[in-house]
């Protein structure tokens, strides 16, 4: 009998999912609340139920209720992901051309490079609003200020937002000298002062809490942006959260990625044989440093656990909330992060050298350095590098680039739409813009052809629905394709096989080839090996750069990191072998002292 039921409900849900717009206005109460989740630079191995030894309770309760998605790509950096996101458009379409940040020259001015999110596409929260949906958003928003920009502007009818793309979590404080302080917005209106008692991920909760309380009456469905800031550095966390991990990674990064991977491979996550993507070049081997650096290192990397902890606590605050109010049962969510993890040391970067503006700003805005205030107002703290390929366990590189590392994600979807065993693992090819035609199907909303008598790019994503119900093992064939460009760096994929194109020295500055099905960590190029399939690939991307109005940059953000960086060498353990060489000791029959 109950079972019967709940064939009687799957049938209804479907039958509201049909129903055309109008109808559907009327009609709200059977759809489900939408809960999207995003980490900024949340890295593909962090979370627990991704083979992290973090711990991430809340978020793992959502991987094991529902699905996880190990073939999950998303943009190389925040806005473009962002900007995809939000337009279901190809951000060379939809504004985000490049990150508004690093503009090139010979790409100001042109249409789909304006660096904030265009009015030339329609956004999902303006499409599900149409439809009867309440639509909430808190947190970073880093796709435009101006007033016909901001979410309010942009479909979102209640919003708490950080316009910019970083900056302190306590305060007001931004990162430059010419842009010293951080904009906000509240439904719509610009913000003189902060909060009492602002901490950005508990008050981004907070409200988001509020927002769903104050309309709950109404017995609408919701859909909510959940646009975390963390665990982006500046690494900012209330003093209890920062010794959860002490002494944890002193082991070193090496070890960490080691571990990480054994367990990926335990749970499903990678296949049994996977390696190690290369430890980057220019990063020690870290049993070769001093014990002192080792810990110093290793306090970075606790910082940056107690970050993503304190974002698992917050997001558990709002689960716990959605089962008081009886909204939990009826939400999906979705979780992922935005982008690779930050290798790149963003303060070194913006403040440059003494005598600059920006250094002048951070010795003043930015100034507790010393350890023992790290994670304070005024502190400036990220993880580098070799902590950056720890989060991106197996894969290689990090944000910024197109490798594996900077735009493979971890994907984590539950809910009413997921009918696939509770905590099962799926290999599927998806991609960020599939969420703009899953949700609007989940919705009952249509994309339209027209906005404002403007003619609409056409969205480059698919819907989920056939996968999550378990129909479908992915939503793309053999023969489709994804494809990537920022800051120059750029990809693509069909099937298993991999373009890529980067930026000395982390790449050639020639067309690379990867097997990702045997070769997930991209150590093996085989463009000379398969000149066919690198011509056909190569055919794709034309294509490709043709459609979405590509330019590729003059000028980029890694323009000179190959006069900086040392020479790339290969990545060979125990080389060179006189720095491993321990001290040798004699056997102990053959000791004697000096004879006189």
């Amino acid at each position: 009998m109950l079972r019967l039921l709940g064939l009687f409900a799957l049938a209804g849900l479907l039958a509201a999912w049909s129903l055309p717009p109008d109808a559907l206005a009327a009609d709200t109460t059977r759809r489900p609340n939408i809960v999207v989740i995003l980490g900024d630079d949340l890295g593909f191995s962090d979370m627990g139920s991704f083979g992290g030894e973090i711990r991430t309770p809340s978020l793992d309760a959502l991987a094991n209720e529902g699905v996880r998605f190990t073939n999950f790509y998303t943009n190389a950096t925040c806005s473009p992901t962002r900007s995809t996101l939000l337009s279901g458009v190809d951000t060379h379409q939809n504004g985000l051309g490049n990150m508004d940040e690093w503009t090139a020259p010979n790409q100001r001015g042109v249409p789909g490079y304006e660096g904030y999110l265009n009015d030339r596409v329609a956004t999902l929260p303006q499409l599900l609003r149409d439809v009867g949906y309440h639509t909430y958003m808190v947190g970073k928003w880093h796709l435009g200020k101006q007033p016909d920009q901001i979410p309010a502007a942009r479909g979102f009818e209640r919003d708490f937002s950080l316009l910019d793309g970083g900056g302190s979590y306590w305060d007001m404080t931004n990162i430059t000298g010419a842009a010293p302080k951080s904009v906000f917005t509240e439904d719509g209106r610009y913000l003189t002062k902060l909060p009492k008692d602002y901490y950005a991920t508990k008050t981004y909760t907070d409200k988001l809490i509020g927002f769903i309380d104050a309309n709950r009456a109404d017995g609408k469905p919701f859909f909510a942006y959940v646009a975390h800031q963390a665990p982006h550095d500046p690494f900012h966390l209330p003093k209890e959260w920062r010794k959860r991990h002490v002494g944890e990674y002193d082991q070193g990064w090496d070890a960490v990625r080691q571990a990480r991977l054994k367990r990926q491979i335990d749970l499903g996550i990678m296949p049994a044989g996977t390696q190690l993507a290369e430890r980057m070049w220019f990063i020690p081997d870290p049993i070769t440093l001093a014990p002192a650096a080792r810990a110093l290192s290793g306090k970075k990397m606790e910082l940056y656990a107690g970050m993503v902890e304190n974002l698992d606590f917050h997001v558990g605050r709002l689960i716990d909330h959605l089962k008081k109010i009886g909204e939990y049962d009826n939400t999906i969510f979705i979780v992922f992060g935005d982008n690779g993890a930050e290798g790149t040391d963003l303060f070194q970067m913006i403040a440059g050298n003494p005598g600059a503006r920006d250094f002048l700003f951070a010795a003043i805005k930015w100034s507790q350095t010393h350890p023992n205030a790290w994670g304070d107002p005024g502190s400036y703290v990220g993880y580098g590098p070799m902590w950056a390929q720890v989060s991106m366990t197996p894969f290689s590189q990090y944000k910024g680039w197109a490798a594996e590392g900077g735009i493979r994600n971890a994907l984590i979807v539950s809910g009413p739409v997921v009918e696939r065993p509770a905590g099962s693992i799926n290999h599927g090819l998806m991609h960020v813009a599939d969420i703009m035609p899953t949700l609007l199907e989940v919705a009952g909303a249509r994309y339209p052809k027209q906005l404002n008598g403007r003619d609409l790019p056409p969205l480059i994503g698919k819907s989920w629905l056939p996968v999550l119900s378990g129909r479908a093992e992915s939503p793309r064939t053999a023969r489709d394709t994804l494809a990537w460009e920022n800051f120059g760096n750029h990809a693509l994929r069909q099937g298993d096989w991999k373009l890529r194109w980067q930026h000395k020295p982390f790449g050639t500055g020639d067309w690379e080839l990867f097997d990702l099905a045997n070769d997930p960590a991209e150590r093996h190029d085989l463009a000379a090996k398969r000149a066919d399939k690198l011509k056909a690939l190569l055919a794709l991307w034309d294509d490709y750069v043709r459609r979405h109005n590509v330019i590729l940059p003059d000028r980029s953000m890694f323009e000179t990191l190959d006069d900086t960086l040392p020479m790339r060498v290969p990545d060979d353990a125990g080389y060179p072998p006189l720095i491993y060489k321990r001290q040798f000791v004699a056997p102990e029959d053959l000791l004697a002292d000096p004879k006189p």
